[in-house]
Formats: C-alpha cells, structure tokens, sequence
C-alpha cells in the first residue's frame, strides 16, 4: 500500500472557518482539538487567496493542502508532502464537481447544510480509510444519488432511473424468493 496515493483529510469549511463537513483519514491530529486548530491555522492560511476559478496548492504543517473555494464554502484537500499533487488536485475537483451536481449547481453553505447526507455520502464515496477510490464527478454523484434515493416513495414521485432501479429491485426479489 506504500505506493498507493492517499489523502489525510477532506475539508468542507464555511467563510468564516468553521465545519460544514470534515473527514479526517490520517492520525497526524489525534484529537479534536488538534483537528479544529489545523482547520484554523488551515483557513487563516489560505482566506486571503483567491482561489474561485482554479485550485489553488499551498505547503503547511508538512503536508500539501490544495484548496478551492465556491461562494461561501471553501474545499480543501491534505495529503502529505511525499504526495503527487495532480492526484491530490484530481481528488479535489471530483469533490468539488460532485458536490456542484448533487447540489444542482447551487453550492453554498444553506444547500450544503440542507444536503449535508449527501456530501458526507461523496466524501465516503471519494475516499476511505485515506485511499483514493473514485475520482470521476458524475459516479460519485451517481452512487449518492443510488445511496439516497426512497424506494419506498411512491413511482409517480421517483425519477425514470429511480423507478427502474425500483422495478429492477422488486423483480429481483421476486425472482430469488420463486
């Protein structure tokens, strides 16, 4: 696993540097404390950049933070020093670009706090235990979709794909239960 890329944490922060949504894979901040202090230092570091059209790299603390920021929230991604900043890079935008679809383009802090099930969903689907699983917008925003949609609504309420999945599943069951 030593030549497998990996990320020490994924950060959602608002304008003002507090969580909307964090996900810590490394244990370089063993408590809370040290995890809030590094978001901090982090967003202080970084509040004054401008960094709306492109990704922005920076070097701290030993580790590489590439960040992003969409009107009021601001997307950072750490992984350490000896790490391929593209990939690192490549992580981020897939975040940021499935948080923009799952949100309908509307990424601010109200919709993500609205929606925060489905960013945690990406954040699970993106990376898990600090590897790198998926990087691709469109399937992660896929699987989240599939993850949270009710198949329990009623069909006059579900998406075409959503009752396909539906009938899929209920043909199924019906099939191994025969």
């Amino acid at each position: 696993m030593e030549f497998c890329p990996t990320v020490k944490n994924i950060l959602l922060l608002d304008s003002e540097g507090n969580r909307v949504a964090v996900k810590y894979y490394s244990d370089d901040w063993p408590t809370n404390s040290a995890k809030e202090a590094f978001e901090k230092a982090v967003f202080t570091k970084t509040q004054k950049t401008n960094a709306r059209a492109e990704a922005e790299i920076t070097m701290f603390e030993n580790n590489i933070v590439i960040y992003k920021f969409a009107q009021d929230l601001h997307f950072f991604v750490t992984g350490g020093d000896d790490e391929n900043e593209l990939i690192i890079s490549t992580v981020l935008q897939g975040f940021f670009d499935a948080v923009g679809l799952l949100l309908r383009d509307n990424v601010d802090k109200k919709e993500a706090l609205e929606n925060l099930d489905l960013i945690l969903l990406c954040l699970d689907e993106i990376v898990d235990g600090g590897i790198i699983l998926e990087t691709d917008a469109n399937v992660i925003a896929g699987k989240v979709a599939a993850h949270s949609m009710d198949s329990g609504a009623p069909l006059s309420e579900q998406t075409i794909s959503q009752a396909l999945a539906t009938a899929r599943e209920h043909l199924t069951r019906s099939l191994l239960s025969v």
